[in-house]
């Protein structure tokens, strides 16, 4: 029977997290269930830098960004002995199941727990959307709004003048960002993991836009780790009519209060974890599968191919 559960925020912070945080709390709590928050994530955990969370703990912060708990990177934490001394630490705190809200690197550190008697839940934290087993990640939506919002703003400055606004935005290793914000926002073109990066390909296709269609601007979206965009914003510049321009929206993405997906999203998340906890279950990660919340093993999900966008990219090709 579980009688007391930490939760703790791992890895990048993401929109929606304070959510998850406050329903796993009141689900928890209304289930005669004790929440201990942990600070810094899994540093926290070696550190014992534990919270009791009651019910006014989380009052007022499902519209807060970032995470009310912190979070902190710990590379340490793959050794077997940094691990026995954080079970020792929630053994002696009386926590008897964790939740972890984060990416794939916080998966497995709530799979290496669960093996060593901790059962722990995953909730997929991250605004890249690059964990496999769900179709969309706490934190996604929000991140997306604020790229379309940034890419709308930089049009009308650019349409204003031939230009070639080229923005990177976030994704490590995963497209999606870059993919949904530019079928939203109507760019010329989106590079991205998936699509691969030909540098001539782009100048020719921007050459062609520039001085056989005439158009009077151009969009350009890439994801991040691909190229130096500025560098790619001067050879623009030198080998189009176009003026090339490169924004970096950076760490901007990652603010701000979640939107109302995000916040609903992670509270039906918080909810599938205490549940699952409650039924003695462990080393599972909650997902969103076709508007359904389900939960599968976490080395099941982290083998998983993650869900094509192929027909997302043949619909962003049909409408250029």
């Amino acid at each position: 029977m579980v009688r007391k559960i930490g939760i703790l925020t791992s890895g990048g912070d993401a929109p929606g997290m304070n959510a998850a945080i406050r329903a796993v709390t009141r689900t928890a709590l209304r289930n005669g269930i004790e929440v201990i928050g942990v600070h810094d994530g899994y540093r926290g955990l070696l550190e014992g830098t534990f919270e009791k969370l009651e019910r006014g703990s989380v009052s007022n912060i499902l519209d807060r960004g970032g995470t009310v708990l912190g979070s902190a990177r710990l590379p340490e934490f793959k050794e077997d002995e940094i691990q026995n001394a954080c079970v020792r630490n929630m053994s002696r705190e009386g926590i008897d199941a964790l939740v972890v809200v984060g990416g794939d690197g916080s998966y497995r550190g709530a799979l290496a727990l669960t093996k060593k008697g901790i059962n722990c839940i995953g909730l997929p934290g991250t605004i890249d959307n690059d964990i496999p087993g769900t179709d969309f990640t706490i934190g996604f939506e929000t991140a997306l709004n604020t790229c379309v919002e940034c890419v709308d703003k930089l049009r009308d400055t650019s349409s204003s003048h031939q230009r070639c606004a080229i923005v990177e935005v976030m994704g490590n290793h995963c497209g999606d960002l870059a993919l949904y914000t530019a079928i939203s926002c109507g760019a010329e073109m989106v590079i991205s993991p998936e699509t691969g990066y030909d540098e001539l390909e782009v100048l020719e296709r921007l050459r062609y836009l520039s001085e056989a269609v005439h158009k009077r601007h151009a969009l350009v979206i890439i994801s991040e780790k691909i190229t130096d965009v500025s560098a790619l914003a001067k050879k623009v510049s030198l080998n189009t009519s176009f003026s090339g321009r490169a924004t970096v929206l950076g760490h901007i993405q990652r603010g701000g209060s979640p939107v109302p997906r995000d916040r609903m999203l992670a509270s039906r998340m918080g909810e599938k974890a205490v549940d699952l906890l409650m039924e003695g279950i462990g080393g599972h990660c909650v997902g969103i599968i076709d508007n359904k919340i389900t939960s599968m093993p976490i080395e099941e999900a982290l083998e998983r191919p993650r869900s094509s966008r192929k027909r997302l990219y043949r619909l962003f090709d049909r409408l250029v």
